[in-house]
């Protein structure tokens, strides 16, 4: 008689509202398929107020680990036992593992990030301009912070939220930081290295429209950034690249925080090209 193979999958996932746009679960089942596991990840539309029901239930039913996405991100903090060092200094969660019962939270979204950035420019000695202080933001400054980089400007509509995002970075970092009001189009100063949208600005389907910049400021050889992965290559890149800049897209950070995520759970070191095409099949 031929041996039954066991029928428990490891399981992962995602708790959001809404999660049933969320892409990630597309990349990462055809990682665990690519590399032959048994598992799933599974997206979960999560109320608020069943947010500490779902972490329960995640522990209960025995699975490694899950992603949290909005609104969740600062919520779950309560529900874990412990943070690691970027996450803690971030206060945010986007990862969460679960080993031996014990839930430890993780921000994989500014590695992720750091970790597409570096194929193109290592941050250390670098001066950024970051637009935007949400929980994108907040995860790449620090990223960019603690990987070395000199200097972050904050440019961000809210005053008061620019303002606390670069009081972190100075307090909790040993890099400068200041904030600007983003009023009008920005003018990038001349010694910026690296430039960052961390907004959703230009993010499907308002695929027309850019961060309010003065793209004249834009110089050949200034590394431009943007987190949106859909679509991949935005407008603001579009324009950036047009004036000799050297342009890096949204699927990189995706992609690189689902690769660190798999690690945690699984053990696993997932490809990411694979990843990188099952994304470009929804995108395209």
């Amino acid at each position: 008689m031929t041996a039954t193979p066991p029928f428990l999958s490891t399981l992962t996932g995602l708790f959001a509202r809404p999660a049933a746009e969320n892409p990630t679960v597309a990349m990462i089942e055809a990682a665990y398929r690519h590399h032959g596991l048994d598992a799933r990840y599974v997206n979960c539309d999560v109320a608020p107020d069943d947010l500490g029901a779902a972490v329960r239930g995640a522990v209960a039913m025995g699975w490694v680990g899950f992603h949290c996405s909005l609104p969740h991100k600062i919520a779950v903090i309560s529900h874990l036992d412990e943070l690691a060092e970027s996450a803690e200094v971030i206060g945010a969660v986007n990862c969460v593992i679960v080993r031996d019962g014990r839930l430890v939270g993780e921000n994989t979204d500014g590695q992720g990030f750091l970790t597409s950035l570096r194929t193109t420019i290592d941050p250390r000695g670098k001066t950024v301009v970051l637009f935007g202080a949400g929980g994108a933001a907040r995860a790449i400054a620090v990223e960019l912070a603690l990987a070395g980089a000199t200097h972050i400007t904050i440019v961000n509509r809210d005053p008061a939220r620019g303002a606390e995002l670069a009081e972190l970075v100075r307090r909790r970092t040993p890099a400068g930081a200041e904030a600007r009001v983003w009023v009008g189009a920005f003018r990038i100063p001349a010694d910026t290295n690296i430039v960052v949208n961390a907004t959703s600005i230009g993010l499907f389907p308002d695929v027309h429209e850019r961060p309010n910049v003065d793209y004249t400021t834009l110089t050949e050889g200034m590394v431009v950034a943007d987190i949106i992965p859909n679509p991949p290559q935005t407008e603001f890149l579009d324009e950036a690249e047009s004036r000799g800049c050297v342009v890096l897209n949204g699927l990189g950070m995706l992609v690189n925080q689902g690769v660190i995520s798999i690690k945690h759970w699984t053990g696993v070191d997932a490809d990411p090209q694979v990843m990188r095409e099952a994304l470009r099949e929804v995108f395209r």
